[in-house]
């Protein structure tokens, strides 16, 4: 059974929307080399072992694994809004996956977006941030897909796109636009720390894909720090992406914390995030979630903003006198676990005052938490607690309006009232994808 991407990474797909009717191109051949040779050259244990880890690194799991089927096998659905892409097998099954490719075709599929008999990849692959990953990196993953997975002859169903999307060969000029072959280049002056960091950032760990603005052909405005605009953060599909340049909200430990396990002191993992961190980042090693922290920190970036506390409203809560209903419904739904101070409990229940999904420009985020509920991952450096509920079927779609409104405005936070127009919204949209 598919899994329905309905956010971030869905976005993805719409790299080629307003530019497809114009291009053109053809794809090419990709030379076959000796796959057997490759094969059996690549089967080394520690380089499998090196390559698992560097999947992990990449989050290949995330798109090319569904629930009750084997690992890699595909067939995951990215809904966008010229139809559904479906992720492919990439286990070595020769007919089914890519068990016939040679090292050069698995590397071009992977930095470059071509597939071995000549067709382009739609760019829900991250290939243009893959772009970066080292030789030795490519043949450490193709020696883990080819001898560490176990083979599955399961076919995903076809990419079904709407003409001209459906047009693969129209990728080529996108990609002569939007991409390059750069190699990766550590910043000027970074010590080993910081450029291992900006390493994964930049290359397998594609980062970018969602945290730096999208242009006018959803292209990624930058693929690397030298551009303002890398991981600048915006907003993708309602959900307000963060800037992750410099982080000044955040200190190292924190950001390796929430790397490992999905929370820290003050935040708890949502939305896509929380499968980047169950299938990708907490599989790190210490190390690199250090050196990603470091390199994230390193960045320039605008100071955290300063906030203006309003005490009033700890004040009205806990007097619990003429209570407006959005401070009502705060106290009878959200206060055991985040607190009248809305500061929530350290490593437990994020805090709700500062937060960036509740003072986001865009409630959606906000509203799709407080209906669908969310759970952060189990991770060994970070135990499963006890998941937020969903109040979809407690609370009307005039009860969740009145809720977030009172949230965005309440101690510090000063975002607009939401209305129960945009709450049945997502509602809607929730109900459509069966969460």
């Amino acid at each position: 059974m598919s899994k329905t991407i309905p956010f971030q990474r869905a976005a993805r797909t719409a790299a080629i929307a307003g530019m497809l009717l114009a291009l053109a191109g053809c794809g090419h051949q990709a030379p076959a080399g000796d796959a057997q040779a490759d094969i059996a050259a690549s089967n080394d244990p520690a380089l499998i072992l090196k390559g698992e880890y560097l999947a992990r690194a990449g989050d290949c799991m995330a798109c090319h694994s569904v629930a009750g089927k084997a690992p890699y096998a595909g067939g995951l659905a990215i809904q966008a809004g010229m139809g559904t892409i479906y992720s492919s097998n990439i286990t070595p099954d020769k007919e089914h996956g890519i068990g016939a490719y040679s090292q050069a075709q698995f590397a071009d599929a992977v930095r470059k977006g071509m597939r071995a008999d000549g067709a382009h990849l739609y760019p829900a692959m991250p290939y243009p941030d893959y772009a970066k990953v080292s030789d030795a990196d490519i043949h450490a993953l193709y020696a883990y897909f080819m001898h560490g997975v176990k083979p599955s002859s399961e076919t995903p169903p076809q990419t079904d796109l709407h003409f001209p999307f459906s047009q693969r060969w129209g990728m080529a000029l996108w990609n002569g636009v939007f991409t390059d072959d750069k190699t990766f280049a550590a910043p000027p002056g970074a010590n080993a720390e910081v450029s291992r960091g900006a390493y994964l950032v930049e290359g397998l760990g594609h980062c970018s894909s969602c945290h730096t603005p999208r242009g006018i052909a959803m292209q990624e405005k930058a693929l690397d720090s030298s551009d303002k605009d890398f991981l600048a953060g915006g907003e993708l599909n309602g959900w307000r992406v963060p800037p992750l340049r410099g982080m000044g909200h955040w200190s190292i430990s924190e950001i390796t914390d929430y790397l490992a396990g999905g929370r820290n002191s003050t935040a708890a993992v949502a939305g896509e995030m929380t499968a980047v961190v169950a299938n990708s980042t907490a599989h790190l090693t210490d190390a690199d979630r250090q050196a990603i922290a470091a390199y994230l920190k390193s960045l320039p970036g605008a100071p955290a903003a300063p906030r203006t506390a309003k005490p009033q409203t700890e004040a009205r809560l806990t007097a619990a006198r003429n209570l407006s209903e959005g401070e009502r419904l705060y106290l009878d739904n959200c206060a055991a676990c985040h607190m009248v101070s809305g500061q929530g409990a350290p490593r437990v229940f994020p805090r709700l005052d500062g937060a960036s999904v509740v003072d986001a420009d865009n409630p959606t985020a906000l509203v799709h938490v407080i209906l669908a509920g969310a759970q952060t991952p189990s991770t060994a450096a970070a135990p499963s607690v006890l998941p937020m509920p969903g109040f979809a079927s407690r609370l009307s779609d005039q009860d969740v309006a009145e809720l977030a409104s009172f949230v965005r405005g309440g101690w510090s936070n000063h975002a607009e009232a939401v209305s129960d127009k945009q709450v049945a919204k997502v509602r809607a949209t929730l109900e459509a994808h069966g969460e």
